[in-house]
């Protein structure tokens, strides 16, 4: 069965580029991604988990801890990162997880017998300090991930975990966002102090509250 937003991510144990970890434990109170990659040494992975490392500045700030996972055992992995490195001028600093026996990628549902029935597909999961699933994306093997899409949506999560608001189709950081419904007018002075606007009795808009 294929996992859900809301699902616990599955844990395990698994040998990495920067040794073993327990997945829960590893993740600890942090955000995470898992991101899997059909195998090494192929062209956009190569540039995918290069632009992983470019960011790793801005995955920090966010609280977000990042892992990736292909199929391929640990030795190639390392000798996969020198070339990752070297294409992308970059430095990748987080592990890589050596998924020889496809164990992760079994929990994760990251083979697609469709798409192909030994590598994985282009799979992310974003996982909050709780361990629930919060977003699935899977791309297919010929598209390249957009990561500030990644980061725009970890920004529109972890606002909406701490205020009672959504965000609008395209909204980036500092914009204004949108009232739950579950929040009533008689809360909104005490709730959005900003000012609230009505653009429709159901769609209410109100300056991004920790801005």
């Amino acid at each position: 069965m294929s996992l859900r937003l809301g699902d616990i991510a599955p844990d395990f144990t698994a040998n990495t580029t920067e040794g073993p970890i327990h997945f829960h434990e590893w993740l600890g109170n942090s955000w995470g991604m898992i991101f899997s990659h059909p195998a090494d040494f192929t062209p956009v992975c190569t540039t995918e988990l290069g632009r992983t490392a470019q960011l790793s500045d801005e995955f920090a700030k966010r609280g977000v801890k990042v892992i990736a996972v292909s199929v391929d055992p640990i030795d190639q992995h390392h000798e996969w990162v020198k070339d990752i490195n070297e294409v992308n001028n970059t430095t990748v600093n987080f592990p890589l997880i050596a998924d020889e026996n496809r164990e992760v990628a079994t929990l994760y549902d990251m083979i697609h017998p469709n798409a192909s029935e030994k590598a994985t597909v282009r799979s992310v999961f974003i996982i909050g300090p709780d361990k629930k699933i919060k977003l699935t994306l899977t791309y297919p093997a010929s598209t390249g991930r957009n990561f500030f899409e990644i980061l725009r949506v970890i920004d529109s999560l972890q606002l909406t975990a701490t205020y009672s608001v959504a965000t609008p189709a395209d909204w980036q950081e500092g914009e204004d966002v949108i009232v739950t419904p579950a929040v009533s007018n008689d809360q909104l002075e005490e709730k959005f102090p900003k000012g609230v606007t009505f653009v429709k009795p159901y769609l209410r808009k109100t300056p991004q509250p920790n801005k």
